[in-house]
């Protein structure tokens, strides 16, 4: 069987013929830490926990699973995840809801996992922070490769000469991906709101179109179309802005795109 062709289904049916782990991006990401990323699969239909949780280490990944929102809530308390593999329709607790939860203390990674046709699912899961999803029936592949994605978008930065941001009372150090309000309350960011802030940091005063922006955030990840971006500004400005309607930090330029209009102040990192 071509496994290229094959795509993982919910459901008796369901099989995969796997290939051995390929080298390369898995083990830059491995050299990056100092074990292999530990992934939480969170899926109601256990014929597709146990499939993906065999797949993912054959490939190098450590790899756990949890069958409910409950369990991978406890999992998560007790344990440290690299990214959160999140069916969104399960029994009890949905996955939009564990993920909103999550959201409100932790910057964990999320993938979710959603029927072909529930698209208004897949946005209201980008807007509660989820930073990518894979709609069923899918190839595994194709989720391993945007797992890859998320964690090379979520790895720490590298320290460099000047890597410490301040805007308009705001702080962001990007060795630990923190940023705190002006009062000092650190704010918890997804990868996607942090990859657009760090896109206005680099360039402030400068109006970029939502093409640009896509392109600086995702780049060939980029599919045609994709409303990441308008989804992640929202949230971003949620949290940035004394008014998101009103915003006076990350303006709206009419027919151009967004500028964000504060100064920006680069220091030495501590």
């Amino acid at each position: 069987m071509d496994f290229g062709n094959n795509l993982l289904r919910p459901g008796p049916a369901l099989r995969f013929v796997t290939n051995p782990p390929v080298a390369g991006l898995d083990a830059l990401l491995e050299k990056a830490m100092d074990q292999p990323p530990h992934l939480l699969v969170c899926d109601d239909d256990r014929e597709i926990r146990d499939l993906l949780q065999r797949f993912l280490r054959q490939h190098g990944y450590r790899a756990d699973t949890a069958a409910n929102a409950t369990q991978a809530s406890k999992m998560i308390d007790n344990g440290r995840f690299d990214l959160l593999v999140l069916d969104i329709m399960m029994p009890g607790e949905d996955g939009l809801n564990l993920c909103r939860r999550l959201r409100a203390g932790s910057s964990l990674p999320i993938i979710f996992l959603t029927a072909i046709a529930e698209e208004t699912d897949r946005i209201i899961g980008l807007e509660l922070g989820a930073d990518d999803y894979v709609t069923k029936p899918f190839n595994p592949r194709e989720l391993l490769a945007r797992i890859r994605a998320v964690l090379r978008r979520s790895a720490p930065e590298p320290i460099a000469s000047f890597d410490h941001y301040r805007f308009s009372g705001w702080s962001l150090d990007p060795a630990s991906r923190e940023l705190r309000n002006p009062e000092g309350a650190v704010v918890p960011l997804s990868t996607g709101e942090y990859d657009l802030l760090m896109a206005f940091l680099d360039r402030p005063q400068r109006v970029m179109n939502r093409d640009q922006l896509l392109d600086l955030t995702r780049g060939r990840e980029a599919q045609p179309f994709d409303r990441s971006v308008d989804v992640q500004l929202s949230r971003l400005r949620r949290k940035i802005e004394a008014d998101p309607k009103d915003p006076d930090l990350i303006k709206t330029i009419r027919g151009g795109g967004y500028i964000l209009v504060s100064d920006v102040q680069r220091s030495p990192g501590h």
